[in-house]
């Protein structure tokens, strides 16, 4: 799989593709609940989806829909929708697809909002699932001609790290006529699931895209459907044919707008998308930056840490994920590393040493940032979902921002050192 990113290009289609030539340089903000119709005849053709207009903004916004395209090119889909969170665009895709009585599979660790949407959330609503490790692929291949509708996996794990076989999943999920959902978060410009085949990309915005914590929210992504092949026709999506026949290549849209953001209400806002696009415009040089200075620190950490605390990361040949980071993630898998102190208490006091890094519970922001797992966003989960998702007592989360990566490691080591 070649997955070489030109930076370059990015770099160039970024800024241009936010700013404006003409008029206000600056991306322009439409904060307007409620746009006005020409006449009757436009405000029904709005509703109906032949006139594109604006129509409400619990469905889409100006702001919004400059975003939308934006990444949607990057990602290589037809289209995007923009939600207030990252969790709204999970939740918007997951009751879009699914009914109840079906069944989602899920591959691979989770984070873990993500992973109680799915195993409490959804369980509510009649919707099962099926949990397995990235390789187990008997089990993915059994669900797949069991005749499941949706597969969900990260492109990383988070916090765990293990690293899929994109690809072999993608493929698979076609082969069987499944879609095939992939949260993108950690991977932006790295990965481009919907170029190798995928259907749907999920990101947190919050994260990577924005850089900055300064706007919270959330992106779903669409390839194009085929109006006579699509995979969308087999007969277990049968109440999604309407929506194909209607909008053809770009049904995708009005599933999640129809079935899900009409009814619930997880549209972005457009100062939110505003400040996204900010945020936007730098994407591919922090992605390059940040994926470097990943690498460096986690080398350092490696050869500097007291032997009772240990670094995790797919880089290093200690990552049982070594050999499918160096084919498949060469330039690099997200902001994420790992460390283990043995224990929580040991844990807390590594965290209250550092004086540089920030504890708190984002990634892909600027700066690095570190949090304790199970006392946190891990804090509900039992032991045996603990287990399964890669988190114990003394693992911390680090994310790993643009400062110099010497600075982040000496950090990490005195503070090591101290406990």
């Amino acid at each position: 799989m070649d997955n070489t990113v030109d930076f370059e290009y990015y770099n160039t289609l970024m800024v241009h593709s936010v700013g404006n030539r003409v008029g206000p340089i600056a991306p322009v903000m439409a904060p307007s609940a409620a746009f006005g119709y020409e006449n009757a005849e436009e405000a029904e053709g709005i509703f109906a989806g032949t006139v594109a207009k604006p129509l409400y903004a619990r469905v889409g916004n100006p702001t919004n829909g400059k975003l939308e395209s934006i990444v949607a090119k990057m990602e290589g889909g037809i289209g995007a929708i923009a939600t207030a969170s990252g969790m709204g665009a999970m939740s918007m895709v997951s009751m879009a697809i699914l009914n109840s009585g079906d069944e989602l599979l899920c591959i691979g660790g989770f984070f873990g909002g993500t992973y109680s949407m799915v195993n409490e959330t959804l369980v509510r609503f009649g919707i099962s699932n099926s949990f397995c490790e990235v390789d187990d692929f008997d089990h993915i291949e059994s669900k797949l001609k069991s005749g499941i509708k949706m597969v969900l996996m990260e492109s990383v794990g988070n916090p765990s790290l293990r690293l899929p076989d994109v690809q072999r999943i993608i493929d698979l999920c076609n082969e069987y006529d499944t879609i095939l959902v992939i949260d993108n978060t950690a991977t932006p410009i790295l990965l481009r699931p919907i170029e190798m085949g995928a259907d749907i990309v999920v990101h947190s915005s919050t994260k990577n895209i924005s850089g900055h914590s300064a706007a919270l929210g959330g992106i779903a992504v669409f390839r194009s459907v085929d109006p006579e092949h699509d995979k969308l026709l087999h007969p277990k999506y049968a109440d999604l044919h309407k929506f194909i026949k209607k909008m053809g290549d770009k049904a995708f849209m009005p599933i999640f707008k129809k079935r899900a953001i009409r009814d619930m209400g997880m549209t972005a806002n457009a100062f939110g998308s505003f400040m996204t696009m900010i945020g936007l415009e730098t994407l591919p040089l922090r992605i390059e930056r940040i994926n470097q200075n990943v690498e460096k620190v986690a080398s350092i950490l490696a050869d500097s840490l007291p032997e009772d605390v240990s670094v995790n990361h797919p880089s290093l040949p200690s990552s049982p994920d070594y050999a499918r980071y160096k084919s498949d993630f060469a330039q690099g898998c997200g902001p994420l590393l790992t460390l283990d102190c043995g224990t929580k208490e040991r844990a807390f006091k590594l965290l209250d040493a550092l004086n540089v890094v920030i504890q708190t519970a984002n990634i892909g922001d600027n700066r690095s940032l570190a949090l304790h797992m199970t006392s946190t966003i891990f804090s509900d989960f039992d032991e045996e979902a603990r287990k399964f998702l890669g988190v114990h007592d003394g693992l911390i989360r680090v994310s790993i921002g643009l400062e110099d990566p010497k600075v982040i490691a000496e950090d990490f080591i005195q503070a090591a050192n101290a406990i």
